[in-house]
Order: structure tokens, then C-alpha cells, then sequence
């Protein structure tokens, strides 16, 4: 059996890497699966502070789904396939450590929907995107007609994956909100280590609550996420690295968190 998803871990930040090249990374049940059990493994790796995901070589991130698959699927296999691959990019975005895309090349279809599930999202400047589903006659199935509206919004997701939109560029991206930020070609792995690095050094359980306080306060009216928020606040006041994070900066040190 092939191995489609190579992981890699350093300095508590892991890189998942999607390596189909010769289909552009394209994903099938295969790598589907490889990457839920990758998933899986740093979602209880309390070591771990980042994950990032990413696609091998430098054209393409991941160029959507193995559409040789998706021909053949009947009425009944088309729902199940989606709500397969909608639950493995719900283990990403569930994840308790952050996610970065890294998108290094081609980001279509399945390949955007699963950088949409992540928390945040690199893209070189030579990276094109696009949710071109409704072009084959079906829509995008692994979430992304709801994280794009979420993410950009309802006007621009219409715009997006009705028209089968491919040519969206690293640029455009960045302006309307899609990606973090665009960095020179064959670079986008390496920025997001950078963010890594930064998010490893700051409190474990501290960054934990504030991505717990975003991800579910946004679904919320305002007052209950102010009321969530406020909840989490106080549970950080009884970890330890709420106490050491305190004392360093009284005592004008770095901070030595442990995560608890």
C-alpha cells in the first residue's frame, strides 16, 4: 500500500504532508483515510503544539478529489462520501491545537476545503484556488460551501461556487479574507512554521481556551460568547501556566509553560 501522508515532528510542531504528486495530491479514499489517522494520532499527542498541513512539491497543495471516484458514486454513496470526508476536516478544525494550511501550489475543490477547515492559512504567491464543483455538476461536499460563507461571506461564496471560480490568486485571496497572509513561492511551509513558533511559545492551555472561546463564541449572540469568554478567563486563573506566565513577566524572564 502506497503511503500517501507523510508526518513529520519538530519541536512539538508536526507537519502532515499530502504526497500524491503525480495527481497533484489529489485526494481519494486512500488519502482520506491515511489523513484521519494522522489526524487522529496528534488530536491525543498532548506534546504537540501546531499542526500543519500541507501538499508535496511545489504546484500543487492538494488539486481536489480523485474525480474518477466521484463519477461513480450513486445517490446514497454521493451523501456518504461527503459526510466521510466532512468529518475528517471536522477532526482537523476540532483539533485542540491550532492548524495551518500551507498552500504551496494548487488548492481546489476538496484540496480548499480541507485549508478552510484549518485555523489559519498560508498561501505562496503562486497559489491558485477555487471550489469548482458545480462545473462537474455537483457542489462542493466537505464543507465548503459553509466555512467559505463563514470565512468570506455569503455575497462572495455565491460569487465563488456558482460561477466554479479556479483562477482565484494568492492576492486576491489575502484581500478578501481567505488566507492569513501570501509569501514568495516555495516559502509557504516555512511561514507557517514561523507562526508555529510563535503560537509554541506562548501558554498551551491559554491558546487552547482562546480557540475554544473563537471557535464556539462566533456561533453565538453576542452576550452568551462574552459570557463564554469570561468563563474560560477565569479557568485560566486556576493553571499553573496562568501563574507562571504572571511571575516572568513580573520577574522579566521568558515564561516556562508546562500546559497545566
Amino acid at each position: 500500500m502506497s503511503d500517501f501522508v507523510r508526518v513529520e515532528t519538530s519541536e512539538a510542531i508536526r507537519t502532515v504532508t499530502v504526497q500524491r504528486p503525480e495527481k497533484l495530491n489529489a485526494l481519494n479514499t486512500e488519502v482520506m483515510r491515511q489523513l484521519e489517522g494522522a489526524i487522529t494520532a496528534a488530536s491525543t499527542d498532548a506534546s504537540l503544539r501546531c499542526l500543519i498541513v500541507t501538499g508535496a512539491g511545489e504546484k500543487a497543495f492538494i488539486a481536489g478529489a480523485d474525480i474518477g471516484e466521484l463519477a461513480k458514486l450513486t445517490p446514497i454513496e454521493g451523501r456518504e462520501h461527503a459526510r466521510r470526508g466532512q468529518a475528517v476536516l471536522d477532526a482537523i478544525e476540532g483539533l485542540p491545537i491550532p492548524s495551518i494550511a500551507a498552500i504551496n501550489g494548487f488548492a481546489y475543490g476538496g484540496g480548499l476545503e480541507l485549508a478552510l477547515a484549518c485555523s489559519m492559512r498560508v498561501a505562496s504567491e503562486n497559489a491558485k484556488m477555487g471550489l469548482p464543483e458545480t462545473s462537474l455538476g455537483i457542489l462542493p461536499g466537505y464543507g465548503g460551501t459553509q466555512r467559505l460563507a463563514r470565512l468570506v461571506g455569503k455575497a462572495k461564496a455565491y460569487e465563488l461556487i456558482l460561477t466554479a471560480e479556479k483562477g482565484i490568486t494568492a492576492a486576491e485571496a489575502e484581500r478578501i479574507g481567505l488566507v492569513n497572509r501570501v509569501v514568495p513561492a516555495g516559502s509557504a511551509h516555512a511561514a507557517a512554521v514561523e507562526i508555529a513558533k510563535k503560537i509554541a511559545a506562548v501558554g498551551p492551555t491559554a491558546c487552547r481556551f482562546a480557540m475554544e472561546a473563537i471557535r464556539r463564541g462566533v456561533e453565538m449572540p453576542l452576550a452568551e460568547g462574552l459570557n463564554f469568554e469570561a468563563t474560560l478567563f477565569g479557568l485560566c486563573a486556576a493553571t499553573e501556566d496562568m501563574k507562571e506566565g504572571m511571575t516572568a513577566f513580573l520577574e522579566k524572564r521568558p515564561a516556562r509553560f508546562t500546559g497545566r
